[in-house]
């Protein structure tokens, strides 16, 4: 066994999240932890590699395993370079050959005896350094960055600059370098371009060592693993297969659940009626007091508490002009271009993709029809009458308010009750609505930010990766409202079993791009 969870209970406040969990990974495991935005999924994850302390139970994993996490929420340090990064991989033996230099410089000053544990001590050291092929690292990590494109970005470039997609590729990267026994990896298809997830897709299928996978992407999630672990009310149940089987053998538990439920309300219900009428009457008295004690230690099957389904219904504006927008020889970029000369146009009613690999300059594009970064040449005409609902794909970390004020500042006017009731038709609970944003999950960050934009008159949006973090419910109700609106939509996804029944084109940005 590679890790052992026993009697695991936690919670934030007064909000539990896990009551007496328990949790076991075998060799060659590979599991799928599912479950809707805000049931753990996240903080399973942090207790499990130590970063968060359990309120109660254990948590024990093998001897000498070493785990490989890549978190939704690791943030890069800004000043370290792409090469840096990769090159932490190796940390522990740079720490060794630091070690082994000190050794050295101590060695003039030491006795006999010093200097023979000295000379095992960097024996050892020598043999370890040697064994993990230290002196081969830069060309490991020229490879796997051939592997990943990233020597097309330069290995000196600082990771500040990089998009959510090429920080995610080189986080995994990094991982893959370090060649963890175990892999546990937090929505690693968030921000991936559709080659990269294929190629994390056979590498996962060929990979002989434990893993669990954390994702709403579901048929990537079927393509890999032959265990699920779901996670619903504090508890977590386990099956065996991929994701379509646990739908198929958890709506089969369900119904017999319920079926179980109704019988015995049926029979509490003629129970508590025999002894209301009996307990008074001398002649059966007897009988009604046994039907009371059966009641008494009956024990009661509790049904599953639904959780609230998203609803999301779109506010439409005014129609805009025949013209959403059009660019003329429009070049996109920073300090260089990102793109050759673009020349497009959408029209009213038109809904469109945006697809092609990470770092092109999908959202910078997206960010240029807006305004909110100037071309580097060229132009961008906007229509008449646009409402315009922008959905950004990454949110400043540093935000101290909670979801209502978060709300009640962008609609002013609104009382409280109509605040809770905006947050709780987009599928969020009491305690999530009283919480501070930065502390929910990133489904549930996801369902604020769209909270805005679905009670905002608009007639075009413009959707930065809007399904990332988004459990399957909340996917699902985000497809329909998008197919049911009226207006234009201008899409990035990497997605195409979310986007293809929504668009009425796709455009790929390789067409245009600098750099593919």
């Amino acid at each position: 066994m590679i890790l052992n969870v026993k009697n695991l209970s936690h919670g934030f406040g007064d909000r539990a999240i896990f009551s007496n969990v328990s949790f076991r990974l075998l060799k060659g495991e590979h599991i799928g932890l599912i479950g809707a935005n805000g049931e753990g999924k996240s903080t399973f994850m942090n207790i499990i590699t130590g970063k968060l302390m359990p309120d109660e139970g254990t948590v024990e994993w093998a001897k000498n395993v070493r785990t490989g996490y890549l978190d939704q929420h690791t943030v890069l340090e800004p000043g370290m370079t792409i090469r840096d990064v990769l090159k932490s991989a190796y940390s522990y033996l740079f720490n060794m050959e630091e070690r082994m230099n000190e050794i050295c410089q101590q060695m003039g000053d030491a006795g006999e005896d010093e200097m023979t544990a000295m000379l095992d001590e960097l024996g050892t050291i020598q043999e370890m350094l040697t064994q993990h092929d230290f002196y081969n690292i830069d060309a490991k990590v020229d490879e796997i960055a051939r592997a990943f494109d990233l020597d097309a970005l330069g290995l000196d470039r600082d990771v500040e600059d990089l998009s959510g997609g090429q920080r995610t590729k080189i986080l995994l990267a990094k991982l893959l370098l370090e060649k963890p026994d175990i892999l546990l990896l937090d929505e690693p298809t968030n921000y991936l371009d559709e080659n990269h997830i294929q190629w994390l897709k056979r590498y996962l299928n060929d990979y002989e060592n434990a893993f669990i996978l954390i994702s709403h992407d579901i048929p990537f999630l079927n393509s890999v693993v032959n265990l699920i672990y779901h996670m619903e009310n504090q508890s977590l149940e386990r099956y065996v297969g991929d994701y379509d089987h646990f739908l198929e053998v958890y709506a089969v538990k369900k119904a017999q659940l319920e079926a179980a439920y109704n019988r015995q309300q049926q029979e509490i219900s003629e129970l508590k009626d025999f002894v209301a009428r009996n307990k008074s009457r001398v002649a059966t008295r007897n009988m009604a007091m046994s039907r009371q004690k059966k009641l008494d230690k009956m024990e009661k099957i509790q049904l599953v508490r639904e959780k609230p389904k998203p609803e999301f219904h779109f506010k439409e504006s005014r129609a805009s002009g025949k013209m959403i927008f059009e660019t003329t020889d429009l070049v996109i970029g920073y300090d260089a271009p990102l793109s050759h000369p673009i020349n497009v146009r959408m029209e009213r009613g038109e809904k469109i993709a945006l697809t092609g690999a990470n770092g092109i300059g999908k959202t910078t594009l997206l960010k240029s029809i807006l305004g909110l970064i100037p071309p580097l040449s060229g132009r961008v005409s906007l229509g008449d009458y646009l409402y315009k609902g922008y959905f950004e794909q990454e949110v400043r970390s540093d935000n101290k308010t909670t979801c209502i004020e978060e709300i009640w500042d962008a609609f002013p006017s609104w009382t409280q009750y109509e605040v809770r009731s905006a947050l709780a038709k987009c599928g969020l609970t009491t305690q999530h609505i009283e919480s501070l944003v930065r502390v929910l999950s990133g489904g549930e960050q996801a369902k604020v930010r769209l909270c805005k934009i679905l009670n905002t008159e608009t007639n075009v949006l413009l959707l930065d990766e809007p399904t990332n973090h988004l459990d399957v419910d909340a996917k699902d109700e985000l497809k329909r409202a998008l197919k049911a609106y009226g207006g234009s939509i201008l899409l990035i996804c990497h997605e195409p079993e979310f986007y293809e029944d929504i668009v009425t084109d796709v455009w790929d940005c390789r067409q245009w791009a600098t750099r593919i």
